[in-house]
């Protein structure tokens, strides 16, 4: 537990057993003040009551049900069918180039195709709310609570979900979106800002984890090579690769609350209106939990990572991002032989996520030469 001080200030709290109690506990602690630390200094989020993220007690569990509907079997089988042909295609296309930015030709590509077919966006758009959704993650320059290009591709992907909702309206489909604008929560139908904000909350998340966790995935494997190697001779291994790959990566550093009551927290006194912020990258290296945490070991067990969070607020597209990476590692694991740099990576500029702009690549071909 940490105070750091500024105006205002705010708590860092990094230990696994403090996050969860946090993160579990809706009476002491509440999102609808932001979830994130740029939100939660300037004490309002736009989206505060009305998007899944930052809300709570009865509406949240109502309007989760609703959206947990979309990511049914029935949603969610086709789609997964679509992520194993997309992931095929972008990945051999590469190889078959023998090489190339790993993030803007698989990583980026893969779970974008499935949030939009989630959300009914059609194929022609989908480069454009890449674009934007890119942009409307990037850091703010110093001094600025929010870049000027993030506020404007902020503003244009839910200016392309007003007129997609609208055509919802008139001619629903079997998409969330449709699920949204055709729903009711607590008995009413959701407003147009509602249903706007929480398709860029899908857009948003459902785009990111995968892609980032994808990318620092497959960089992880490049920095490690006695892991590809195991990876590659036990196809056992994949299911827990995936999970030691979304704590080893974690997209989200951060989530953050704000104090209800007057509680105690890690030994500490915490008043009510205090901003909590619960570093997730560092419970998930938590010695406490995680045996050798800084040893990235695709054969781990009792991988008891906070990436998709816990309690009420757990990530609703966990099983769709899980269905992502694990696809991705299987892929490759009978695809390519051998993986090498061919440049230096970029990272992108934020204390919010974690992650990779670039990733430059080379890859030999299983049974090729140089394996």
């Amino acid at each position: 537990m940490h105070w750091h001080d500024g105006a205002p200030g705010f708590w860092s709290v990094t230990r696994h057993a403090d996050v969860m109690r946090v993160v579990r506990d809706e009476q002491r602690y509440t999102s609808l003040y932001g979830n994130m630390l740029g939100t939660l200094l300037r004490g309002h989020d736009p989206g505060a009551g009305k998007m899944l993220v930052v809300s709570d007690g009865t509406y949240h569990k109502a309007l989760r049900r609703l959206l947990m509907s979309g990511f049914g079997p029935r949603f969610l089988g086709p789609i997964t069918e679509s992520i194993a042909r997309a992931t095929r295609t972008q990945l051999r296309a590469l190889v078959a180039r023998g090489g190339g930015d790993f993030v803007s030709e698989v990583a980026a590509q893969v779970p974008l195709q499935a949030i939009c077919e989630l959300l009914g966006v059609p194929a022609r758009d989908r480069g454009e709310i890449l674009e934007l959704t890119n942009s409307a993650m990037l850091a703010a320059p110093p001094g600025e609570a929010v870049s000027s290009q993030a506020r404007i591709a902020q503003s244009e992907l839910l200016l392309y979900y007003i007129s997609l909702a609208a055509e919802r309206r008139d001619a629903p489909g079997s998409d969330i979106v449709s699920l949204l604008v055709q729903g009711e929560v607590d008995g009413r139908k959701l407003t147009e800002e509602e249903v706007l904000l929480n398709c860029y909350n899908l857009i948003i998340g459902g785009d990111e984890t995968a892609r980032l966790a994808m990318a620092g995935g497959l960089l992880a494997l490049v920095e490690h090579p006695a892991q590809w190697a195991r990876l590659r001779s036990d196809p056992g291994l994949v299911d827990s690769a995936v999970e030691e790959v979304l704590r080893w990566t974690t997209p989200a550093r951060h989530v953050g609350r704000t104090v209800l009551s007057d509680t105690d927290l890690g030994g500490r006194t915490l008043r009510a209106g205090d901003v909590v912020v619960l570093w997730n990258i560092a419970a998930n290296r938590d010695p406490a939990v995680f045996s050798e945490p800084e040893v990235f070991d695709l054969a781990r067990t009792s991988n008891r990572h906070l990436t998709f969070g816990y309690g009420p607020h757990f990530c609703i597209g966990a099983q769709l991002a899980r269905a992502e990476i694990r696809t991705m590692l299987a892929e490759l694991r009978t695809t390519v032989s051998a993986i090498r740099r061919a440049g230096e990576a970029t990272r992108i500029p934020s204390t919010f996520i974690t992650g990779l702009e670039t990733l430059p690549v080379e890859f030999v071909p299983a049974g090729g030469q140089g394996s």
